[in-house]
């Protein structure tokens, strides 16, 4: 029997992955996810779902409705992605990553499939994350979809309830390039009968979630349109909003683990969610799922959102990697440097994929902080250099390296104990910071 790290080695040697190699990964259609859970008893039938989509923050909206859901006593499974250090986190059974066993005796399973169906790296995960909540018997499964949603492979789940955070432009060299078009993709999910709940009202998609649940004979609910959040404060570890239910005219205190500005909006999404899952008959007391967002980095795992690490000096992980992301990113870098951080001490680790609008990216960064650019150690990763002519041409001052740990360590080597350092720009970037300050191996 192999070992976990020569079958994480033979999964990224041997199946394409969108991650690393960019579109030429993506099988077209949904024939391979059919075929592999066909062979495996149709796992995905075997439990009820909650599916989402979107642009950004589906994957915290994800980790909170898993931990609200945890909170009120469900077995529930999470399956999200990428991931950031190991293969497991992207399928957890109450916050607990599968084991490795479990993701040897499934490969070893599959394994003599793979020349027949050649499945991506992202098909074969999903039919292990179905497989994994079949055999653990779970009551609920949280489902993120990788990419778009209507050819995405999570989307052979019925669901009991289908989520879409918002819709912005990423991923335009598959998805199309308007609003509109991306829209109809997220669309996708939808089906027939199950309730919809899209996070944020947009003029430009409106039109297009309103038909497709027509066609589907269900309804829409605009989170934004029932819950509003307002911060009251912001420490170290927690934020602290007053929540307001518009229709019930109802105020609730809520306080979070995660941090960031942009929690709010997929606070507003869970809230929504979790209100009618419990009149679709789900034990969810608002008061519970209100306690849940205290906790949700422990009982789910997540990480990467905003991060901020105690040392000296203080290190912070995102992983915005779009426009709509750095412009709440941008938004959390003022509200960090007006709290006291010294503009000079600002020191900002960044790598980016080929495959995004670099360019605009940077240009909602800070151009008084000092940069350090790099590259993740796959394929589609933008080159250093590259990043960093880029990033010269809007003003952004810093140097290049090759590699995070070199970013990494030179920011580190210049920054002062009041110094604050961001790391950003991809999953990869922050994944391998994680693995190098917590002296990890990557899978």
């Amino acid at each position: 029997m192999p070992t976990y790290r020569e079958t994480v080695a033979l999964l990224t040697e041997r199946l394409p992955m969108f991650s690393r190699i960019g579109q030429q990964a993506i099988k077209s259609g949904l024939d391979n996810i059919i075929e592999l859970c066909a062979a495996l008893d149709q796992p995905q039938q075997k439990f009820p779902a909650i599916h989402i989509a979107g642009t950004n923050g589906k994957g915290s909206t994800s980790h909170m409705i898993a931990a609200a859901l945890q909170q009120a006593g469900y077995r529930t499974g999470l399956y999200t992605s990428p991931h950031l250090v190991d293969l497991r986190e992207r399928i957890r059974i109450n916050g607990i990553p599968v084991s490795e066993s479990f993701v040897i005796s499934f490969v070893e399973k599959m394994r003599p499939l793979f020349d027949s169906i050649e499945p991506s790296y992202f098909e074969l995960n999903v039919a292990m994350a179905f497989a994994a909540f079949a055999e653990e018997k779970v009551d609920v499964a949280v489902v993120e979809t990788g990419l778009g949603g209507r050819l995405d492979s999570t989307n052979i789940l019925d669901p009991v309830l289908s989520v879409i955070t918002n819709i912005g432009l990423d991923h335009t060299q598959i998805l199309g390039d308007t609003l509109p078009q991306i829209a109809r993709e997220k669309a996708g999910i939808i089906k027939e009968k199950v309730p919809v709940v899209v996070g944020e009202t947009q003029a430009e998609t409106e039109q297009v979630f309103f038909l497709a649940a027509l066609n589907k004979h269900t309804s829409v609910v605009y989170a934004d349109s029932l819950w509003d959040l307002v911060r009251v404060k912001q420490d170290a570890d927690y934020q602290y909003y007053k929540a307001i239910h518009k229709g019930e005219q109802k105020m609730y205190d809520l306080k979070t683990d995660l941090l960031g500005s942009y929690q709010a909006h997929n606070i507003k999404t869970v809230l929504a969610s979790c209100d009618l899952l419990q009149q679709m008959g789900w034990r969810l007391d608002r008061d519970q799922v209100l306690k849940s967002m205290e906790q949700v980095k422990t009982t789910t795992g997540l990480r990467g959102r905003w991060e901020r690490l105690r040392q000296q000096p203080e290190i912070v992980l995102d992983v915005a990697h779009n426009a709509e992301g750095m412009s709440f990113l941008a938004a959390n870098l003022a509200a960090l440097r007006a709290s006291g951080a010294a503009v000079a001490g600002l020191r900002i680790v960044c790598g980016f994929v080929r495959d995004k609008d670099v360019a605009q990216a940077l240009a909602l960064f800070p151009t008084d902080a000092v940069y350090y650019f790099t590259q993740a150690n796959v394929p589609r990763a933008m080159p250093f250099d590259e990043l960093a002519s880029i990033a010269e041409q809007g003003q952004l001052q810093g140097k290049a390296y090759p590699t995070v740990a070199d970013a990494l360590a030179a920011a580190r080597d210049d920054a002062g104990a009041e110094d604050v350092i961001l790391i950003t720009g991809s999953f990869f970037i922050v994944g391998e910071a994680i693995a190098i300050l917590e002296q990890r191996v990557l899978s």
